[in-house]
């Protein structure tokens, strides 16, 4: 799918200048240790042990990907982010959702549009909700290709508390923040009754020196159900490896992109964004 033109509307806006930045050159060294391959499913981290990530230091493999024992997909990617905070994080997943512009300006090459409900819409630009209430406990509605075609993904939105997480535990230095979700995406031009692809979507953000790291996970064949994880993939099934890697890339590179504006992006719009 192609990069379409702006309309004079979205063209009159002050971040549309965004919209036409050359795609920032992804992590060459995240690209290399994905390019090697699938990493040993035994170093992953399991769905039900997401207190883990609240331990201090990292994992054996921060970055990396493969089908776990179950059939089950596993991404893991560390991206760090000099000059981010945790201020403009929060801001960025409550900003983005409320246009196609916005969501188009992240990585103009993959993200093709985005929806949320009325319902949503009005909480979101209601000067009474919090920064993280303005994308926790909202649903986005986005048309984006990570690497594999054009999918509809309908990604939920978690307050940390709604996925187990201890929240005695759920402090600075451990996390700044967390942006986490179920995901259920569908083929473009798919049957109607064919099978959607559900998936938990971690990005665990906590601050380091000069900015902020992602530490982004997913789980793919899994979903978010009464606070506990639950396996949706069929027995016998087995998620492609070709998407495991497909995402786990399109991860380096939307992330290593929204880092290189986010900063200039959040000054300049942070005050006037929900007026």
């Amino acid at each position: 799918m192609s990069i379409r033109e702006l309309t004079k509307e979205e063209q009159s806006k002050s971040y549309s200048k965004y919209f036409y930045n050359p795609i920032t050159p992804p992590n060459k060294e995240l690209l290399e240790i994905l390019a090697q391959g699938s990493m040993e499913p035994s170093k992953a981290l399991l769905p039900e042990d997401i207190n883990d990530l609240l331990n201090p230091g990292y994992f054996d493999v921060e970055t990396g990907y493969c089908n776990l024992e179950n059939g089950t997909g596993y991404i893991a990617v560390l991206n760090k982010m000099p000059g981010v905070t945790i201020d403009m994080v929060n801001w960025w997943f409550a900003w983005h959702g409320l246009e196609d512009l916005r969501y188009m300006l992240w990585f103009n090459k993959g993200h093709y549009g985005v929806s949320i409900d009325e319902k949503d819409r009005e909480k979101i630009l209601d000067p009474n909700t919090s920064m993280t209430d303005r994308f926790q406990g909202i649903t986005h509605y986005v048309k984006e290709d990570t690497g594999i075609g054009i999918e509809n993904i309908a990604i939920n939105f978690l307050k940390p508390e709604d996925v187990g997480f201890d929240m005695k535990r759920f402090h600075s230095p451990n996390v700044g923040t967390v942006v986490i979700g179920n995901g259920l995406s569908s083929m473009e031009g798919a049957p109607e009754d064919a099978p959607k692809i559900p998936a938990i979507m971690c990005h665990f953000i906590r601050e380091i020196e000069g900015g902020v790291e992602f530490r982004t996970r997913f789980w793919m064949g899994y979903r978010i159900i009464d606070k506990k994880t639950v396996k949706l993939l069929p027995p016998g099934i087995q998620v492609p490896i070709e998407a495991i890697k497909a995402l786990a890339n399109h991860a380096v590179e939307e992330y290593t992109h929204l880092a290189s504006f986010l900063p200039k992006i959040y000054e300049e719009e942070k005050e006037k964004s929900f007026i």
